[in-house]
């Protein structure tokens, strides 16, 4: 057995699984990882960075169904700890190939290594420890195979980041081939959709969710007359059902008369929702097409895939509907920055990009009352597994690379600012066509609507305004830079006048 076998297995037995994108950092003792991925036919994407390449990671899995990123041992493994959280979250299939030192170095203050077993703590569904030294190529491809069926949830519908640490010891360059047979994994037929009675006052709750899970609540909806509530990145916000303003609609008399909630993917968003979710006279029904599910009020009697239900009373969504009008209306009549970006937000709804990426904080918040289109084509996005900031660029990219189709990402300053990492794209590596367009109100306007928002060090200790040319800085990293102000913007997108790729600033400082 030797370090280039074991790389040149770990690689096709990949391939043989399904994984067909693969990111690698630099690093020597990844070197039998990354040679042999150069010599496969797999997609390799290259990134200098291990934070920025494993969000990389985390935007190709999301788009192309799975992903691996590739480190070298010690503090690179530990980099990628945000992105394995997000996939966490989110049930992302991200495979984590970490090289690692041979088992007697361990704990011995060798160079670059540490225990690298067990560093992402419970995040995982699933692991191997793989060494060159021991077991045959067969061992090897059946414990990876496992493995990457785990972090697909092919038997057991919780997908989910791995592991597969692999010790590798000299020599890490060598000539070495192996042509891997993985098992087929055949997964069990789904159960038949749960029958509800139907209740009047109900209403279809979407959070994040993928396009199938969006598109079945959305159809759902329809079918029954429901009103259906949905956020930014359900990939559901669309059609007559579809409430606008619901979120403005939740702690009304409306909204306090509904008595059931059909809850689809990961709703994060706003504490009107939360509360609503937490209300001891509402019946919580959790539809998901994983093994977990959204229950932060721990109010939910019934898990299920999928539901049938009875058409419901046409009163209760045309109620829904008239009151969503009146809310625009006068919504429309509001002339202050946060209008004017929902007018920015709609505009960028309305544009209907094939890829829309969604930022944390304020910007998806503004979005979730944007305008809604009858109808859209549009895929959305969003890290709203633990709705960092963090990642979202390379996020983004990743989409973008795994799709072959231009993004358009939508941030705020500072969720641009926390990944400028990603601009850098190394030489000879394909430029995605993405599209950035940055909110820049100089700092973390998100905390002006929260309680902090009063105290005396909010703006030292919340707000921490930039004072950053931020069009300079993507100009450094030689990205096309679009300075616009904030309704200039809205009509630019309105007209299909913005570049397929670059960076757009807009200037919502109000100065």
């Amino acid at each position: 057995m030797s370090s280039p076998l074991l790389g040149s297995v770990i690689v096709e037995t990949l391939a043989a699984v399904g994984v067909r994108h693969m990111v690698v950092c630099p690093g020597s003792r990844s070197a039998p990882i990354a040679l042999a991925a150069a010599a496969s036919t797999m997609t390799v994407h290259t990134r200098t960075d291990e934070r920025s390449g494993g969000f990389l990671g985390l935007g190709l899995a999301r788009a192309a169904g799975i992903a691996a990123i590739v480190v070298t041992s010690g503090t690179a493994v530990a980099n990628l700890h945000p992105a394995v959280l997000e996939a966490a979250h989110s049930g992302i299939p991200l495979v984590v190939l970490s090289a690692d030192r041979p088992l007697p170095l361990i704990g011995t203050g060798a160079n670059q290594t540490t225990d690298q077993t067990g560093i992402f703590g419970n995040c995982l569904v699933d692991a191997a420890l793989l060494s060159s030294t021991d077991a045959t190529p067969a061992a090897w491809s059946q414990a990876i195979a496992r493995v990457v069926h785990s972090a697909l949830g092919t038997l057991t519908r919780d997908p989910g980041p791995v592991q597969i640490n692999a010790m590798f010891g000299l020599p890490l360059v060598g000539t070495a081939h192996h042509r891997a047979v993985a098992p087929r994994i055949v997964p069990g037929p789904p159960a038949p959709p749960t029958m509800l009675e139907s209740v009047d006052e109900t209403v279809v709750l979407v959070g994040d969710a993928s396009a199938t899970a969006g598109a079945a609540a959305g159809q759902l909806a329809k079918r029954a007359r429901l009103p259906l509530l949905a956020e930014p990145s359900s990939n559901a916000r669309v059609g007559d059902n579809a409430i606008s303003t619901y979120r403005e609609l939740l702690d009304t008399d409306l909204g306090h008369a509904i008595r059931r909630v059909l809850v689809y993917g990961h709703p994060t968003l706003s504490r009107p929702v939360n509360r609503m979710l937490c209300r001891d006279d509402v019946e919580i029904i959790a539809v998901t097409d994983r093994a977990r599910w959204v229950d932060p009020g721990h109010r939910v009697s019934l898990v299920t895939h999928a539901v049938q239900i009875p058409e419901g009373d046409t009163a209760w969504l045309t109620a829904w509907q008239e009151a969503d009008r009146r809310t625009e209306q006068e919504l429309a009549t509001r002339t202050g920055i946060a209008e004017r970006l929902r007018n920015l937000m709609s505009a960028v709804v309305a544009a209907e990009p094939a890829h829309l990426v969604w930022g944390a904080s304020n910007t998806i918040r503004h979005a979730d009352l944007a305008r809604i289109p009858v109808q859209s084509t549009t895929r959305c996005w969003a890290n709203r597994g633990l709705a960092g900031i963090d990642g979202t660029i390379a996020t983004a990219m990743g989409i973008a690379l795994a799709t072959g189709q231009p993004v358009t990402a939508v941030m705020g300053d500072l969720t641009f600012l926390h990944d400028i990492g990603s601009l850098h794209i190394p030489s000879g590596q394909p430029l995605p066509p993405v599209r950035l367009i940055v909110i820049d109100d100089d700092g973390g306007a998100i905390f002006s609507d929260l309680e902090v928002a009063e105290t005396d060090s909010f703006e030292t200790m919340f707000a921490m305004p930039h004072r950053r040319d931020l069009g300079a800085i993507a100009e450094s990293f030689e990205w096309p830079v679009t300075r616009l102000g904030l309704d200039e913007a809205a009509g630019a997108v309105a007209a299909g006048r913005l570049p397929e790729r670059g960076v757009v600033v807009v200037d919502a400082t109000g100065r």
